[in-house]
C-alpha cells in the first residue's frame, strides 16, 4: 500500500509543569516559560488545516528536532550547537518520529455514528460516550482500522456459555452413544429391488465465466463487464485509486505530515463465454424386482456418447415381526445373497432405525 502524502499540519503540546497549551513549534512554554520536555508527545488540534506558509512548511520538512543534553532545550533538526546555552548537540536527544497522531480533520464541527454502536457523537471526540468504542481509525498492522470498546464479560454470563457449551456436548456425545448402540434381532427377507442408470452425453454449450484474456481460442465471447482483477501499490493502466482515511504523522519538529494510505484497482474484461464440452443430456434407467439386474442400452444419436458415471443401487426389504425394515446397498453380492425368505440378523439402534445387516 502506498503512502500519499497531502500536506503538513501544525500540533500542539501540553506543558507538564503547568498544563499549558502550546503550538508545536513552540520550543519553551509560553505560560511558565519551562523549556519542552524530551519525552512530552505532540497532540492534535480539534480542527487542522494544512500549512501554506513556505517557512513553516521549510521547518516541517526539515526534520525531527533534538534536545539539548546540557540544558534539555529543544533545537530544530541540523543545529550543532544549542540556541539556549551554546552546548554542543552531539550526544542530544533527537525526538521520535512517525508515530501516527489521529485522522486528519479539518472544517466545521460535526456528528458521526459510532461504528460500534451506532451512537452520534461530535466528530472532534476520540471515544463514543455511550458505548466507549474508538471513535477514530487506528492503525493495527498497517491496515486502519477502528478500535471496539472493552466490554467486560461478567462472571454470569461466562458461566452461563459454559454450561450451554457443557449441555450441548454431552448431548452430542449421549446422541453418538445411543446411534451407535444396537439391538440385534432377526429378520426375513420379504423381497428386493433394483435401480441402475446409465448417463447420456452430448456436446452442448456449456456457460463459464472468466477474463477476457484467459478465454480458450474456441470460446464463444458473450456479455462483458470491468471488475477488479488485482490491487497494487502502484498505478497501472486502466487503474483507480483508492484511499483510505487521511491521517496525521508526527515528524518530530512539533508539525506533523497529513497522508493516506492507497492502492491501486486494476480492472480488466470480465467475460461469460460459451464452450461445447460434453455434458449429460439424458439418462437411461431400468429397474427390476429380482436378483439378476442388468444395464440399460441406450439408443443414441449420431452426436451422443454414454458417459462414465454408471450408477446403480440395490433395496432389500425386511419383515420382523409386525415391523417392516428396508436397507439399502450398491454391494451386487450382498444384495443377491439376500434371497427372499433368507434370514438375515438386523442390527437396530435405539432409535429403531437398521443400521447394517449379516447374513
Amino acid at each position: 500500500m502506498a503512502r500519499k502524502k497531502i500536506g503538513h499540519v501544525e500540533l500542539q503540546w501540553t506543558c507538564p509543569n503547568c498544563n499549558g497549551v502550546n503550538p508545536g513549534p513552540e520550543k519553551h512554554c509560553g505560560n511558565c516559560g519551562a523549556p519542552q520536555p524530551d519525552n512530552v508527545q505532540f497532540e492534535q488540534a480539534e480542527r487542522q488545516e494544512l500549512i501554506t506558509d513556505e517557512e513553516k512548511i521549510a521547518q516541517a520538512e526539515a526534520g525531527a528536532n533534538i534536545h539539548c543534553p546540557y540544558c534539555g532545550s529543544r533545537n530544530s533538526a541540523g543545529a550543532e550547537i544549542c540556541h539556549k546555552c551554546g552546548g554542543d548537540l552531539v550526544g542530544g536527544v533527537i525526538r521520535e518520529t512517525g508515530r501516527v497522531v489521529g485522522a486528519y480533520k479539518t472544517g466545521p464541527v460535526g456528528m458521526i455514528a459510532c461504528p460500534h454502536c451506532g451512537e452520534e457523537n461530535p466528530d472532534t471526540e476520540k471515544s463514543c460516550a455511550f458505548c466507549g468504542g474508538s471513535l477514530v481509525e487506528e492503525v493495527v498492522g498497517g491496515e486502519q482500522v477502528f478500535v471496539p470498546p472493552a466490554k467486560p464479560q461478567s462472571r454470569a454470563r461466562t458461566w452461563i456459555i459454559v454450561g450451554v457449551v457443557a449441555v450441548l456436548v454431552l448431548a452430542c456425545g449421549a446422541y453418538l452413544f445411543f446411534a451407535n448402540r444396537t439391538n440385534p434381532i432377526t429378520g426375513i427377507v420379504d423381497r428386493a429391488g433394483w435401480e441402475r442408470s446409465v448417463p447420456v452425453e452430448a456436446l452442448v454449450p456449456v456457460e463459464h465465466k472468466g477474463w477476457e484474456d484467459e478465454i480458450p481460442d474456441e470460446g464463444v465471447i458473450g456479455s462483458c463487464s470491468q471488475e477488479v482483477r488485482s490491487v497494487q501499490s502502484e498505478p497501472a493502466p486502466n487503474s483507480v485509486e483508492v484511499c483510505g482515511t487521511p491521517y496525521t504523522v508526527d515528524s518530530g519538529s512539533g508539525f506533523a505530515e497529513v497522508v493516506q494510505d492507497c492502492e491501486y484497482e486494476v480492472y480488466a474484461s470480465f467475460c461469460t463465454y460459451a464452450l461445447e464440452e460434453w455434458s449429460v443430456v439424458d439418462v437411461a434407467v431400468l429397474t427390476g424386482s429380482d436378483f439378476s439386474p442388468v444395464w440399460p442400452e441406450p439408443v443414441l444419436q449420431a452426436d451422443q456418447r454414454v458417459g462414465e458415471e454408471w450408477e446403480e443401487s440395490y433395496t432389500i426389504f425386511f419383515r420382523s415381526g409386525d415391523e417392516a425394515y428396508v436397507y439399502s446397498t450398491n454391494d451386487l453380492n450382498l444384495f443377491q445373497e439376500a434371497q427372499i425368505g433368507s434370514e438375515w440378523t438386523l442390527n437396530i439402534n435405539t432409535f429403531g432405525n437398521l443400521g447394517s445387516i449379516e447374513n
